[in-house]
């Protein structure tokens, strides 16, 4: 007892004097900043998967006297087990820890994003942002008759007669296609019992609405329940811990060439390519990744 009354009489003193980061009173909120396609990691664009973001989110969960933990999401969506991966991951630290968690939207926080956004106890969008697209998508190419119109053979051995279902060099099988959208239904129906279980008492619409894929400006995503409020961190923060709030960003670190993209070699592959091949299919894994994230973002207007 006689040491904490001195450590609290120590405090008093040497506060006024201490930077604003070092000082008792300082209310602090560390930010995390989840922005990028989510599973689509290149050099140059690094995206959101769970290998770049744990190490920032388990930082900010301990920064010291934390009173909250904010998460500045900006992301048009993408793979769902990396959005579901990094979502457990934030609450699994905010149960832990007992730190509320505050999501704040950017331009948009869609499918996968918004996945993301269910992890916070509060949703903030600014009034031009887009939220919502709860839903499941495949999209591809079919190339077979621009290789028989260039005369090229295409040769494939598999072990496993359905080892290449629905590639893009063949003819498109029904059911091949059956057993995609039987997948995505249940990819679906996941997503919407996960958006049900974490904004369920909020909720203010027809389920057919809400998890049919649409998106909306966040005014009316603040009707439909999907969001809590409309502003911004500065001044949100502000407003409910006062003006001195302390809001550092906790950086997230990826390495020097992000993660790979899944889908490039599948098992079986050939695991002795040359390092010209090497440099040549990454390459090609870029551009890809590029044009897909591209793709994604195009579909908000962005």
């Amino acid at each position: 007892m006689a040491n904490s009354s001195f450590l609290a009489g120590l405090r008093r003193r040497f506060d006024p004097v201490l930077p604003a980061a070092l000082r008792g009173d300082t209310p602090v909120v560390p930010v995390v900043r989840l922005v990028g396609a989510i599973g689509m990691s290149t050099p140059f664009r690094p995206g959101i998967t769970f290998a770049n973001t744990a190490k920032a989110l388990e930082r900010a969960f301990a920064v010291k006297g934390a009173r909250a933990v904010a998460l500045v999401i900006n992301s048009p969506g993408g793979a769902p087990a990396q959005s579901h991966l990094v979502y457990k991951r934030i609450r699994a630290l905010a149960e832990e820890k007992k730190l509320p968690v505050i999501a704040f939207v950017e331009d948009v926080a869609a499918s996968g994003g918004y996945m993301l956004a269910c992890a916070a106890d509060e949703i903030v969008a600014d009034v031009f942002s887009i939220v919502g697209s709860i839903g499941v998508v495949s999209a591809g190419f079919g190339f077979p008759r621009a290789l028989e119109k260039l005369g090229i053979d295409r040769r494939v051995y598999t072990a496993g007669e359905r080892k290449v279902m629905l590639d893009p060099f063949q003819p498109e099988k029904p059911e091949d296609v059956e057993r995609l959208k039987a997948l995505q239904q249940e990819i679906h129906a996941a997503f919407a019992s996960l958006v049900k279980e974490r904004r369920g008492d909020v909720l203010d619409a027809d389920e057919t609405a809400l998890f049919s894929g649409e998106f909306w400006s966040a005014p009316q995503a603040q009707g439909l329940g999907l969001v809590d409020s409309i502003g911004d961190l500065r001044a949100f923060l502000r407003a409910r811990y006062g003006d001195k709030v302390l809001t550092p960003l906790i950086e997230t670190r990826p390495g020097l060439f992000g993660r790979r993209s899944p889908g490039v070699m599948g098992i079986g592959g050939d695991a002795g390519a040359g390092l010209g091949s090497g440099i040549g299919a990454g390459a090609a894994e870029t551009l890809i990744s590029a044009a897909e994230e591209r793709a994604l973002w195009s579909r908000f207007g962005l």
